[in-house]
């Protein structure tokens, strides 16, 4: 089974392209709502979750997990990789984020080497984006915002209105200043804003969204290692988990993913 972990909603917009690749594998997606969001959390705080989430969705019989969270990826997942997959562990499970896959991707994209990064406190701070594309390119210079009004605004459906239009263009203006190409986004909440976002940004800059990008990165991961991919069972079922409000949870997805689902199962972490 394939897990997908997110701090709430966002994660559904890096599942709805791996269910469009990979569409025969059984999946489980949890969502921890009731403590979103996680990127104005402290670096201990983040870590402590992402540890319960591992520890839940490996004891429901995942065997690859994806952080399908910015936050998660960039604070959490080398702690949780050397805490949960050491030894003989690590060859029947893995645990992989949305991070690196972006970072390879903006290397591929970049014209000017003038990139863009809009996130999280969390995932800006932790300048994991930086780190990971100066090893695949030391000549591309980043520019960061953290903007960590967007999460609440999306997890409580109020990213179509106005007033959250006028809070991403604040946001997004100082990047588009710097003359920027590419603008990754930070946060897999922030595709339900693109159009938004691009709109801003104009068509001469790239705009990557980690859900198209980690879907493709899956699929060769899978193609790369048969040994794990051997151990994923292939019914084509769809488990969905939330710690907080299950009907909300359904409502929120068929209105802003498009795709119908049964009634989420609230779990406690």
């Amino acid at each position: 089974m394939i897990a997908l972990f997110d701090s709430g909603y966002g994660g559904l917009t890096v599942l709805k392209p791996i269910l469009k690749a990979l569409p025969e594998y059984d999946y489980i997606y949890l969502g921890d709502s009731a403590r979103v969001p996680y990127g104005n959390r402290s670096p201990e705080m983040i870590k402590k979750f992402a540890e319960e989430a591992v520890e839940y969705l490996f004891n429901r019989g995942a065997k690859l997990i994806i952080f399908a969270c910015n936050t998660a990826s960039s604070v959490a997942l080398r702690h949780i990789q050397q805490k949960y997959l050491k030894g003989a562990q690590e060859q029947n499970k893995k645990v992989l984020g949305v991070v690196i896959p972006m970072a390879e991707e903006v290397v591929k994209v970049t014209k000017n080497n003038r990139v863009g990064i809009i996130g999280t406190r969390g995932t800006v701070s932790s300048k994991v984006y930086d780190k990971e594309i100066a090893k695949l390119s030391p000549n591309i210079k980043l520019f960061s915002a953290a903007a960590p009004l967007l999460v609440p605004l999306i997890e409580e459906n109020y990213h179509k209105m106005p007033e959250a239009k006028t809070i991403l263009k604040k946001y997004l203006l100082p990047l588009k200043s710097c003359n920027i190409d590419t603008l990754i986004l930070g946060c897999t909440h922030y595709p339900l804003m693109l159009k938004e976002i691009q709109k801003i940004m104009g068509k001469k800059v790239k705009v990557l969204s980690s859900g198209e990008v980690t879907a493709a990165s899956l699929k060769n991961y899978l193609e790369r290692h048969p040994e794990i991919e051997s151990k994923l069972s292939k019914k084509g079922t769809r488990t969905f988990l939330t710690t907080d409000n299950p009907e909300r949870f359904k409502e929120f997805t068929e209105k802003n993913l498009h795709f119908k689902i049964r009634i989420p199962e609230k779990v406690e972490l």
